[in-house]
């Protein structure tokens, strides 16, 4: 395995006016003699300086915004190598907010470039940073060491190193989710990471089982529990029901036929009673999930027949067809979105193609099982996505794109489009979009006045 190089010369990023970096700090006080009692990011005396620059690395739009595209124009390999060995170790500094900023940081890094050489020397430490975190903060630094623990395992792959990391966090992430104490926004955001680790790592079948019943002992809480009941009132419960249901949804695509039927048993006849739930995540959610259990029931036996199709169809359609004046304009237009598509999928067994652009590249989903997948790694990677469909083996592999496209200097070069562009052709599109409105309006008051 080759060894990274080590860097003898002073660190040359940063801004023009400003002193060093918090990454420096911290490593100056590790490597230099003269700084050893220095403790940057004490909860006593935090230095706002090092703070901003740390901050420039933890901002979701430092990395994820501009992608591999900051990295190659501002920096190369060996600096974002170095910033990152900074925010490795100010992963164990005492201020919280530091070590939020250097997670979130390391994991923006990771969605928007393929690191795989400098993560596997260091996945222990990443791992150890990871689980203290995860034991010892508290909600906002629990959801960004779990949100990195799922980049890291879509960073490596299935194999013996993501098994090791989910052997290790997996128990931890699965405290959290069934801790009643602990903060719901971590609960739902360890749920969804927890999912996709299952997804990627788990070499246990055993495992894969005992992880979606914790899934299901909590999602099936929103199950109607009465029958007279007709609606089911939402609780600051519902986000993480919902992110759990997902996550099972997400792993019983990749069970064994014999428990994908079982499941289909316990579930295809309560599962449409979380469709009446007030909330319109739930709701959509709870649609997607029935036509991706169709798809897999209609995959096992093509003769596939539901006893209560006309009552479930009768929902589906209202769904697709809501006018309800009690509920906001954007969720009546979400919702009639996805239950168009989730009725035609029950009835019609069809599925509107969708298409991907990557690069040169271009990816068709055609099937629910293939959006749900699309849809969760992309509410992991962010707008880091694209950029992994190009270059991650291991996604790649999930969608069946083949070995990554090789380009040239030239081409990426020519696909690329620089900052100032993208500025300019966003204010096009934004006053071609407000003259539009304001014709629309002018109409309007014209009838108006008419009559």
């Amino acid at each position: 395995m080759p060894k990274n190089k080590k860097r003898n010369t002073p660190h040359r990023g940063g801004s023009a006016g400003g002193g060093g970096s918090g990454a420096a700090a911290a490593t100056a006080a590790t490597a230099g003699g003269q700084h050893r009692n220095v403790q940057p990011f004490s909860d006593e005396d935090a230095s706002i300086e090092t703070m901003s620059h740390c901050s420039g690395y933890s901002d979701p739009s430092s990395f994820a915004e501009d992608g591999p595209e900051v990295l190659d124009e501002e920096g190369t390999q060996e600096d974002l190598e170095y910033k990152l060995k900074g925010l490795i170790d100010l992963t164990l500094d005492k201020s919280a907010k530091t070590r939020q900023a250097a997670l979130e940081g390391i994991k923006n890094a990771l969605a928007s470039k393929m690191l795989y050489e400098f993560i596997l020397e260091r996945r222990m430490t990443l791992t150890d940073s990871i689980e203290r975190c995860l034991k010892k903060g508290k909600s906002d630094e629990q959801r960004a060491a779990a949100a990195l623990a799922s980049v890291l395992c879509i960073q490596l792959g299935p194999g013996i190193e993501s098994e090791e990391i989910l052997k290790t966090l997996g128990p931890i992430l699965k405290k959290i989710i069934c801790d009643g104490s602990a903060s719901i926004q971590a609960r739902q955001t360890c749920a969804t990471c927890f999912g996709v680790c299952c997804f990627i790592a788990t070499d246990d079948i055993t495992e894969l089982y005992s992880t979606l019943e914790c899934f299901e002992n909590i999602f099936t809480k929103s199950y109607l529990k009465e029958k007279h009941t007709t609606v089911i009132c939402s609780t600051p419960n519902t986000v993480l029901h919902i992110s759990s249901l997902l996550a099972w949804t997400l792993l019983l695509t990749i069970c064994p036929i014999n428990e994908v039927k079982k499941k289909l048993e316990m579930h295809f006849h309560k599962l449409p009673s979380l469709l009446s739930c007030d909330d319109v995540n739930m709701r959509i959610a709870a649609g997607e999930s029935l036509a991706l259990l169709f798809e897999l029931a209609r995959g096992i036996e093509s003769d596939f027949f539901y006893e209560d199709m006309e009552s479930l169809t009768q929902v589906l359609r209202a769904l697709a067809t809501d006018g309800n004046k009690h509920r906001a304009k954007v969720d009546k237009r979400k919702q009639r979105s996805v239950f168009r598509d989730v009725l035609r999928a029950v009835e019609e067994r069809d599925f509107p193609t969708e298409t991907i652009k990557f690069g040169p590249e271009r990816m068709y989903i055609d099937c629910w099982v293939k959006k749900h997948t699309y849809d969760t790694f992309k509410e992991v990677l962010g707008s880091g996505m694209q950029y992994h469909l190009q270059s991650n083996e291991f996604l790649r592999n999930v969608f069946e794109l083949g070995p990554p496209v090789m380009l040239d200097a030239a081409t990426l070069k020519t696909m690329k489009i620089s900052r100032f562009e993208r500025h300019l052709y966003n204010s096009a599109a934004f006053k071609a979009r407000t003259k539009a409105r304001s014709k629309c309006r002018d109409k309007r008051a014209d009838v108006g006045e008419f009559f």
